[in-house]
């Protein structure tokens, strides 16, 4: 395992360069198990001293400067990488193995200079010193010598670009989710200040001119001033329920809304997803616990389940059974009941699965259903995916069974 691919270990994000450091940024030092390849040879006391104790010296100083290279790699110049070149060079004549420190150079270099050619450039001239270097010292094995070096540091150079590219990409793909939901918000704001004004504008009006008029009649018609004011409050009422739906509409939830944003975060990750969805309309509060559940569901596919393709499906239940006998007319919904008496969520994908637990997300996901009456059931096995099934009544009545193995129910449910 190269140095290079060691680092990509890391977990770093595109700002990493002012992020503090925690133990996985430290993933890339065994590489420097390199530098000790020496050991393997037949070698005497002396030559063994030759080479170990200038390698050894040398470390604590490229800790450091590696150390100070990540701390600021996105703001990296050539100068800020020379210091670990010449510890390279400066080991080779004791180490044969010294190329290891230029590769980590190379690592750096498309931090640097843009694109890819470029940084290759400048990793070839470094190997090109170091062949020159290892000729004139008349290192033992020279051609074996200049193929390492130049595949380790090459390949070092390439994986340091993608990398760089990846960061870039992902900068960018943050940047558009910021300025998507900066959009939706502002069209929110706007809309729900139309709405304000379209619910409260008339309303206030009237409520002022009828007052005014009230304050006219007072002296003159006791009992049309009496009637004005009447009015005054039963529009006042009126006007205060308007406000309070209103308000509970903003406060909740479009399922809709969300499946867009589902497709959205997840095509901008290249994953496909397959929407199928009944329509009806559906009571506020279902309709925002499902579009909170797909919220949360789709993260987590996002974020965890390395998938290619995901689906949603969403359908109703009907309360009424049909007789389908040539001599019985259908039966006729009752009135005092609903036509659909539970709806199914199913969303599922084909990413790595093996959930074994229930974390933070699905533990929100099991109180908000717990608290409409409904079953939650996950089915989640290694490599082969992971469905979340939901079913949530729309009487409050029982809630019935749904797919699998309930991962929790409700009291009393079987």
């Amino acid at each position: 395992m190269t140095l290079s691919y060691l680092m990509n270990w890391a977990r770093s994000g595109p700002n990493a360069g002012g992020e503090p450091l925690n133990w996985e940024r430290f993933l890339w030092l065994p590489s420097l198990c390199l530098l000790f390849v020496p050991l393997g040879w037949k070698q005497s006391s002396e030559e063994f001293r030759s080479w170990f104790f200038p390698t050894l010296l040398m470390l604590p100083i490229f800790l450091l400067l590696s150390w100070r290279v990540y701390r600021k790699r996105s703001r990296l110049t050539l100068v800020d990488l020379l210091p670990i070149a010449l510890l390279g060079y400066i080991l080779t004549p004791f180490n044969p193995a010294a190329f290891t420190y230029l590769a980590y150079a190379a690592t750096f270099t498309p931090y640097v200079l843009r694109g890819l050619l470029r940084p290759l450039a400048l990793s070839l001239a470094l190997v090109a010193l170091h062949a020159v270097e290892i000729v004139l010292i008349h290192q033992p094995q020279i051609p074996l010598t200049v193929v390492s070096a130049t595949l380790f540091i090459t390949l070092s150079c390439v994986n340091g670009y993608f990398r760089v590219e990846d960061l870039r990409k992902n900068a960018a793909l943050r940047l558009s989710h910021e300025e998507i939901r900066r959009l939706g918000a502002v069209a929110e704001r706007e809309r729900i200040g139309r709405d304000l004004h379209d619910l409260l504008g008339h309303t206030l009006s009237l409520i002022a001119i009828k007052s005014e008029l009230a304050g006219k009649l007072v002296g003159r018609d006791p009992v049309a001033a009496q009637h004005e004011i009447a009015d005054v409050t039963r529009t006042a009422r009126v006007s205060l329920r308007q406000v309070r739906a209103a308000v509970a509409g903003i406060r909740s939830a479009s399922l809709e809304d969300e499946l867009d944003s589902a497709r959205a975060l997840l095509g901008s990750s290249g994953l496909t997803l397959t929407c199928q969805r009944d329509a009806a309309a559906l009571p506020v509060d279902t309709e925002t616990a499902l579009a909170m559940i797909v919220r949360e569901a789709v993260t987590n596919i996002h974020r965890h389940a390395e998938a290619n393709r995901a689906w949603i499906e969403i359908s109703l239940k009907r309360a009424v059974a049909m007789n389908t006998t040539a001599t019985a007319a259908p039966e006729a919904p009752s009135h005092d009941r609903p036509e659909f008496d539970a709806v199914l969520l199913v969303v599922s994908d084909d990413g790595h699965g093996g959930v074994t637990k229930l974390g933070q997300g699905l533990a929100g996901i099991q109180a908000r259903i717990d608290s409409l009456g409904g079953v939650l059931a996950i089915d989640s096995t290694s490599d082969r995916g992971t469905t979340l099934r939901v079913k949530l009544p729309l009487n409050r009545g029982d809630c019935g069974s749904v797919w699998g193995r309930p991962v929790a129910a409700p009291a009393g449910e079987a």
